[in-house]
């Protein structure tokens, strides 16, 4: 650690706040919380134990504190910090599946209701999640029949001359139109669909019901009714909704597993005495981390995602902070919270059963990865490359008798084949069949593309054939100036692979993890290639027929085939046949066309 650092360690005070160490140019490396700045400064002046910490103290430069009134409020300051920095040291929360929010646009002068699967920083409310995804739709037709709330994305301005359907199904109060409603209704209207949304039911209940009397003392009871009516769904809603249940069954119950650098999070969501879902969160790569110290950096992000908090967290570790997370959790809740560790009964067995979930989800995530890993490897020491290859891109070419020549090009990526990264190549001016020409095209035209538009080249470059083939590439890639990836070559027949700096071919054993990975994204490149060349080799035998009928442009074209199925359904059909569908002078010309050229009867 730098003295100028240790000394500023030294300087911090002994108050609860946040901590931000900082990079060379100022950015934020890590931002941590502590009920005491100066005992925790005094934490990292000795030996860190943890990798991560070690490593970022490392690189660390400067220190930068802010002082909170608690722990609770730093633990919040600490969250925001996170989120907007995203310091490369800290845990953010990564999720492989997005779950259903409903959002409310307050930002708009007439807030909307909204379907989503993302959160965003734009002045919205987010209420969720929803489980399963139909409750948020129920929701979405729930609020709108007791509140009036609109969902349609139109400009609001009442300048419309008349309103839209859901109106009239008085599922809308109709601000688009000027005198159906006023803007103080309106907002009254978003108020109580925020607290029904939020599950408030009570506080909102007893809003409606002091206006509801209100009304029936001013003899207007037809509005005093429709209070009532709504009154009674609402309390019905909150018997039967799970979601938003205060009952102590609602609880979210926690499993981990960490293993080397990788770790995965099983989040049993429990309502109402049933779990209704199962969530899974990754990390890759965090370097080596304990259980505790993941669930601290968690919990804080997953919960500011969502307005739905239950009234307990089952916790297979303890976790730093819990008091201040506690606080935290049952303000936003507005009812008390509880963090239970269990250790015996029921609520132990249903952690161990959350544990085994977070075990079962690791071996079934970072199998392939682990696999990967040691094919990557094998591969380097075969190779000699200076780092195990993550990306592999292979190139393939199919032609037939010279014509309609396509290259392909195939993605593998940590144990994957990426299909949305596929590309193929028409390759363009060449008279007759060149299968060197063909990759030296398809290579210099995939990397003069992806250098200006990502700025980087694939750990590993394969090409289906020899030495001739392997040429070509790097031919082109000299004319791109690129030297430094590795550009390997793998013949069918016997699989061997050629190399740049060796003058003979290499041959792996078969059952050489490193040769598996090179046979199998040379074979999906050649998949890939004749997939792509028969599609466009009858597509160019359909239209070229085709195109040799005067007056057939496409929309014909589409008339005929949808008719007599193809070109030879054309030239079997009657002359009366093609005048229904081309009318008498067309169909004439086409039918003396095909009749005189196919010698059909």
């Amino acid at each position: 650690m730098r003295r100028e650092l240790r000394q500023r360690l030294g300087e911090l005070p002994d108050q609860p706040g946040i901590y931000i160490f900082k990079g060379e140019v100022g950015e934020a490396l890590y931002v941590g919380k502590a009920k005491s700045l100066r005992r925790r400064a005094a934490s990292y002046r000795v030996r860190a134990e943890d990798p991560r910490i070690a490593l970022m103290l490392q690189d660390a430069a400067d220190i930068e504190f802010v002082v909170t009134d608690s722990e609770a409020e730093a633990l919040l300051l600490e969250n925001n910090w996170i989120k907007r920095r995203q310091p490369r040291f800290n845990i953010r929360l990564r999720d492989d599946k997005t779950y259903p929010y409903l959002k409310l646009t307050l930002a708009d002068g007439h807030p909307r209701l909204a379907f989503t699967r993302r959160i965003r920083r734009d002045g919205a409310e987010y209420y969720g999640p929803y489980l399963p995804a139909g409750l948020a739709r129920k929701a979405i037709k729930l609020t709108q029949k007791l509140f009036g709330i609109r969902v349609c994305r139109i400009e609001i301005d009442g300048s419309l001359p008349r309103p839209c359907l859901y109106h009239d199904m008085k599922r809308c109060l109709g601000p688009c139109v000027d005198g159906l409603t006023t803007d103080e209704a309106y907002a009254e209207a978003v108020e109580k669909a925020r607290l029904f949304l939020a599950g408030r039911n009570d506080e909102l209940l007893r809003d409606l019901r002091g206006r509801m009397r209100t009304e029936a003392t001013r003899l207007e009871f037809e509005t005093a009714a429709r209070l009532r009516d709504t009154m009674q769904e609402i309390a019905s809603i909150s018997q039967r909704r799970k979601l938003s249940s205060d009952r102590g069954e609602d609880v979210d119950i926690f499993g981990v597993h960490v293993r080397g650098d990788n770790a995965a999070v099983v989040v049993l969501v429990m309502r109402g005495g049933q779990v209704l879902d199962r969530r899974e969160l990754f990390w890759e790569g965090v370097s080596k981390i304990t259980a505790e110290r993941l669930l601290s950096e968690l919990l804080p992000q997953l919960y500011d995602r969502t307005t739905l908090i239950p009234r307990e967290i089952h916790l297979p570790a303890p976790i730093e902070g819990e008091q201040a997370l506690v606080e935290w959790l049952s303000e936003r809740r507005e009812s008390k919270v509880y963090l239970r560790m269990p250790s015996r009964g029921p609520k132990a067995e249903r952690v161990a059963l959350a544990n085994r979930n977070a075990r079962m989800a690791f071996r079934r995530r970072f199998r392939g990865a682990a696999a990967a890993g040691e094919a990557s490897e094998a591969l380097r020491t075969a190779l000699d490359l200076e780092e195990p290859p993550r990306r592999i891109e292979g190139f393939d070419i199919s032609t037939f008798g010279g014509s309609e020549t396509v290259a392909s090009l195939v993605v593998w990526s940590d144990g994957r084949m990426v299909k949305k990264e596929y590309r193929s190549f028409n390759i363009r001016g060449l008279a007759q069949a060149d299968d060197f020409a063909s990759i030296r095209q398809a290579v210099e035209r995939r990397y003069r593309r992806r250098l200006k538009e990502v700025g980087e080249m694939p750990d590993l470059i394969l090409i289906d054939g020899g030495r001739g083939q392997l040429n070509a590439a790097l031919e082109a890639l000299a004319e791109l100036g690129v030297d430094e990836t590795p550009v390997v070559g793998l013949a069918k027949r016997e699989e061997e692979i050629y190399i740049p700096v060796r003058p003979a071919p290499l041959r792996l054993k078969r059952n050489h993890a490193g040769l598996r990975v090179l046979q199998q994204v040379r074979d999906e490149a050649h998949r890939f290639a004749v997939s792509r060349h028969r599609r466009r080799r009858s597509r160019r035998t359909l239209q070229s027929r085709f195109d040799d009928l005067r007056g057939i442009g496409p929309q014909r074209r589409k008339l005929l085939v949808r008719r007599f199925g193809s070109y030879t359904g054309v030239t079997r059909a009657s002359e009366e046949e093609l005048r229904e569908v081309l009318g008498a002078k067309l169909g004439r010309s086409v039918y003396s066309s095909v009749r005189g050229r196919d010698g059909a009867s």
